[in-house]
């Protein structure tokens, strides 16, 4: 469109207050206004605002017919250990064969962490203080390695923290993954509204943008020509995960397997509640369909019931966003076919505007709605879903706090352990206290060992065995 067609379109969809101040503005603020009213979809502004402001449609979760979601337990959890390690077999066999990309989401700023920058970059190993996206990018890299196969590993960024990401890893000359390996994309935004629907501006000649929610991890995956891209590699299988957990297993061949032997379009991880309050999403069927419900939609009694025969919290199976998903199902959600797509969520929120004088206004109280997506929700639209538990200390150490809960320090520890544990599996025999916490401080490199598995390998074949120091770094 022509600025005067974008300009009309507005005007004609009830929203031409977006460009009240147009005439006032500088050529490259115009430009700027131009570019973000091109984001936005008019039409899903419209429906949004008449199914989920006017219809009501967030009004409250139907809780009718819930049950707990099965998943498949870990062999020392009575879980079936040949079918584990089929499960195994099959995603090696799909590493090896080169169907398998790496997916973070990686939006986020350290704001929280009281850090300035993309929080991919923040620090987070014992000894060498590698970065997040330095630890997920030799984890990646160590799996290429072991299953002889180059994995492509998509990163979502966001408008914020983008051209720094990009820079960061220039810098760091992708830390050591190929040239075309690493993709980046921008996360879709979606314009804040008031009760009205009408589109708020922040600045005369800005409009009030914000990120869709980590379910429009979906849709940026096709607009951003990403899902093409891993077609033309062969690619069908997508490892997802957030930036913020250090610990995960960016390549599990495991759970990759039970994807592919399920046939499963998307495949999570859980891990068993710590206590009935915890504060994750809980894995549930309804309607036999698979769902999560978070823990805010899920009232206190009903996640303090326990098992009659086990005494365990029925509603024990706990989201902790890890995922595998098919990739023409992410295509088919990304574009609504067949009437599959991922739901808006509404939030009220205190969103910086400007009145009709054009002044800024700072609100002290909800003023606005931001619509957002979140990625479970595709679960009720996948066919054979599975979900497979791990151990938090294997799979979750998330860093998102300055202190306290899933801080640095603890995520830090949490990292210690996992070490020292795969250390004294090899005869190591290093001193940890009760919670396994070694006394003292040293680092794995994922070129050592990644999981358990090629730790133990990796030690095997070690002549003479390493010697386990402070401030030791196994590479």
């Amino acid at each position: 469109m022509t600025p005067n067609e974008r300009i009309s379109a507005f005007e004609a969809a009830g929203q031409g207050q977006v460009f009240k101040f147009f005439s006032t503005l500088s050529p490259d603020e115009q430009a700027h206004l131009l570019g973000q009213a091109e984001e936005i979809d008019l039409e899903e502004i419209a429906r949004l605002k008449r199914d989920l402001i006017d219809g009501g449609a967030e009004g409250g979760l139907d809780l009718a017919a819930l049950s707990p979601a099965p998943y498949e337990p870990l062999p020392d959890q009575g879980g079936d250990a040949t079918a584990w390690a089929t499960a195994l077999q099959t995603g090696e066999t799909a590493l090896r064969a080169g169907r398998v990309a790496a997916f973070t989401v990686a939006g986020g700023q350290g704001t929280r962490l009281g850090y300035n920058g993309p929080k991919g970059t923040f620090p987070v190993t014992p000894v060498r203080k590698k970065t997040l996206f330095q630890v997920f990018a030799e984890k990646i890299a160590a799996a290429g390695q072991r299953y002889g196969c180059e994995i492509p590993w998509l990163i979502m960024t966001s408008h914020q923290n983008h051209e720094a990401t990009e820079a960061f890893f220039a810098e760091n000359e992708n830390f050591g993954l190929a040239d075309g390996q690493v993709r980046f994309f921008r996360q879709g935004r979606m314009p804040a509204v008031d009760g009205d629907g009408k589109i708020m501006l922040e600045a005369k000649g800005s409009i009030a943008m914000s990120p869709d929610g980590h379910g429009g991890s979906l849709r940026a995956l096709d607009r951003s020509g990403a899902l093409d891209f891993l077609a033309e590699r062969g690619v069908d299988t997508i490892s997802y995960f957030q930036v913020d957990n250090p610990l995960v297993r960016c390549i599990d061949p495991a759970f990759l397997g039970w994807h592919l032997e399920r046939r499963s379009q998307m495949s999570s991880k859980m891990v068993p509640k710590a206590y009935a309050g915890e504060k994750v999403g809980h894995f549930c069927v309804q309607d036999g369909r698979s769902v999560v419900v978070e823990y805010s939609d899920l009232p206190a009694e009903v996640q303090e019931q326990t098992d009659p025969t086990t005494g365990e919290l029925l509603y024990k199976a706990g989201s902790i966003a890890i995922h595998v998903l098919d990739r023409e199902f992410v295509r088919g959600l990304a574009r609504g076919g067949g009437g599959a797509a991922l739901p808006f969520h509404l939030a009220n929120k205190k969103i910086p505007t400007i009145d009709e004088a054009g002044e800024a206004v700072d609100p002290t109280s909800p003023n606005g709605i931001k619509f957002e997506m979140f990625v479970f929700d595709a679960l009720p639209f996948a066919e054979n879903p599975v979900v497979i538990e791990t151990k938090r200390a294997n799979d979750f150490s998330p860093v998102k706090n300055a202190e306290g809960v899933d801080s640095p320090a603890t995520s830090r520890d949490d990292q210690l352990r996992q070490f020292a544990r795969w250390a004294n599996a090899a005869g190591a025999d290093l001193a940890t206290d009760e919670s396994g916490l070694p006394e003292i401080v040293f680092e794995v490199a994922p070129s050592f060992g990644y999981d358990e598995a090629s730790f133990a390998d990796a030690w095997a074949a070690a002549d003479p065995k390493p010697v386990i120091s402070a401030g030791t770094v196994l590479e």
